[in-house]
């Protein structure tokens, strides 16, 4: 997969744009999956203030430190948080993990203000991997991720785990689809193959052809 970190990510010149004496791509979609939610959220964040546009998808395999009975428990105790006299108003308890995340960034962000709501406006997560993102490079993250940030036997949960136990029911519907979409791409990457293969041969059998006018046409750049 592709590295994704400030002035790590480069992507054709045609889909980015500049922001000041910045160059940023209009789109940056990050595969979530393995990565710590917190140190996620904060670099995301960060480039969403940037001007950075950001989508977050597989948020379901987000990671957390600690064990998965901790953060039931942190959840719990979250849920106890409301407004006394009108809960309807908030704060609001959200189960699925797009939508943790989703609040996890809007905390790191001044959101209240222009600037940080304008900033928000360009953030977007999902469970699994919807279209058209399903059909898009995705990047990583390496400064987040659990591989490289957490401590080998440090207990861990994911967060698709904690929403299922808190309340989220789609934790089925969503494997279902990733899995239909797995397989979906792995057909898609052996006739891809396939072709690749076959376009090769093509290629140098015609080379093979050429005699004496190979070496001027690999002059010319052909």
């Amino acid at each position: 997969g592709t590295c994704w970190a400030p002035g790590l990510f480069h992507r054709a010149a045609s889909s980015s744009c500049r922001v000041g004496s910045l160059k940023m791509d209009k789109v940056v979609v990050i595969d979530a999956r393995g990565h710590m939610l917190g140190r996620l959220a904060s670099i995301v964040s960060k480039q969403l203030l940037q001007g950075q546009h950001v989508v977050v998808v597989r948020a379901e395999g987000i990671v957390i430190s600690g064990g998965i009975i901790r953060a039931r428990k942190k959840y719990e105790q979250f849920k106890h948080y409301r407004m006394s006299t009108k809960p309807s108003h908030g704060p609001f308890h959200y189960a699925s993990p797009s939508r943790m995340l989703w609040r996890t960034v809007r905390g790191m962000i001044p959101h209240k203000t222009q600037r940080g709501a304008t900033a928000f406006e360009r953030f977007k997560a999902y469970e699994g991997i919807p279209p058209p993102y399903d059909k898009v490079k995705r990047a990583v993250v390496p400064e987040a991720l659990k591989v490289l940030r957490l401590g080998a036997g440090h207990k861990y949960c994911v967060l698709g785990d904690l929403s299922h136990q808190v309340g989220w029911k789609h934790q089925a519907t969503v494997k279902h689809l990733e899995e239909k979409r797995q397989a979906s791409a792995s057909e898609y990457w052996a006739k891809k193959k396939e072709s690749n293969g076959k376009f090769a041969a093509a290629k140098e059998a015609a080379n093979a052809q050429l005699g004496d006018l190979a070496p001027l046409i690999a002059a010319t750049g052909f």
